[in-house]
């Protein structure tokens, strides 16, 4: 076994598949296959004899499915997990939403064949998935704090808050499904949220968290109106924003930090748009976006909340912006929701 390759374990019950997820993985020189297992209770039992940086796993096996296997393996034997999965039903990617409330770290889109347009594209993905998910040693929960309450923030914002702008990378969706999940159903201004997700899984992603939580979410659409207590997706491949007045725009213009949709585009337009009278999230996520734009949102006056690391699956965002000066707050994934809730009832009694 070569020293210093990532260590994964495939769990798949196709043979096909997994001969060709083993293929593709061994071909990327970095990575190595140590193991295979048909379903969850084979995955279960790999692991009492070996330690795997990562597991890849399927949804649906016999004997044990990956949302059980997820969960059992969380409990007893903590290891980064990346949900595999064909993309094709909306329910298909809704249940990759779940196994990641119960502990998965990511989800990636399944490789179909290499006669597929998007064949190299997704397999670039999966590989780099691996290799960012094998840096998470411990793959962190953070503690539900009933009834935890953040301190009141010390900085008032002089107008009163219209909208709120949240930006998210790896590890986010569980954290939205967080934050949203404690806001009350009737939460006076509307979200808009970017967060970066591998093509196809966000109509899954949107669709869990209207299941799980008390608002309404949306994939956004041009001109849209951004109604108090919805919350706005912005779409695959394209740019959101908003005007005066909770007009949502979407664009397709050139990628910012590499990306499309980007957060940084959201929160300028915030900044642009609202000044003081927005609020900026910044959650999990690798890199930079929306850090800087962050620090414009809060040099303009506008109260903005980033996560904490201990919290945080990757803190490259967050950090990022705690580093540029850009945070009035840091706080973990179950205070942020009180936070929002402070500040909107506070600006709207000021």
């Amino acid at each position: 076994m070569s020293k210093g390759k990532i260590k994964v374990l495939v769990v798949e019950d196709s043979a096909v598949v997994r001969m060709l997820l083993v293929h593709l993985l061994n071909a990327d020189g970095e990575i190595e296959v140590i193991g295979i297992a048909r379903n969850g209770r084979e995955a279960m039992d790999f692991l009492v004899e070996k330690t795997p940086d990562v597991i890849l796993m399927d949804i649906h096996m016999p004997e044990m499915d990956g949302f059980e296997a997820t969960r059992r393996i969380m409990e007893t034997r903590p290891t980064p997990i990346v949900i595999c999965s064909a993309t094709a039903k909306l329910s298909e990617a809704t249940i990759s939403f779940r196994l990641m409330e119960a502990g998965a770290v990511a989800c990636v889109e399944k490789p179909v064949g290499q006669e597929h347009a998007d064949f190299e594209a997704v397999v670039s993905h999966l590989r780099k998935t691996i290799k960012l998910m094998s840096e998470v040693r411990v793959v962190r929960r953070w503690p539900k704090k009933d009834g935890a309450r953040p301190a009141p923030p010390p900085r008032r914002t002089s107008k009163r808050i219209e909208i709120i702008g949240i930006g998210a990378s790896t590890g986010g969706p569980p954290v939205l499904q967080t934050i949203l999940s404690a806001l009350p159903k009737d939460f006076p201004v509307p979200i808009l949220i970017v967060q970066h997700i591998a093509p196809g899984f966000l109509s899954g992603l949107a669709d869990w968290l209207n299941q799980t939580t008390g608002l309404k979410v949306h994939v956004a659409a041009h001109a849209m109106q951004a109604m108090p207590g919805h919350v706005y997706l912005a779409p695959d491949n394209f740019h959101m924003g908003v005007r005066a007045g909770e007009v949502l725009t979407l664009s397709q213009d050139e990628l910012k930090n590499g990306l499309r949709p980007s957060v940084a585009k959201l929160f300028e337009s915030l900044a642009e748009a609202y000044a003081s009278a927005a609020v900026g999230v910044l959650l999990t996520g690798m890199g930079k976006d929306g850090a800087s734009e962050l620090k414009r949102m809060f040099d303009g006056g506008a109260v903005t909340i980033v996560q904490d690391k201990e919290s945080s699956v990757i803190h490259g965002m967050p950090g990022e912006a705690i580093a540029l000066g850009a945070a009035t707050h840091v706080l973990s994934a179950d205070r942020i929701a009180g936070a929002l809730t402070m500040l909107v009832n506070r600006s709207v009694e000021a």
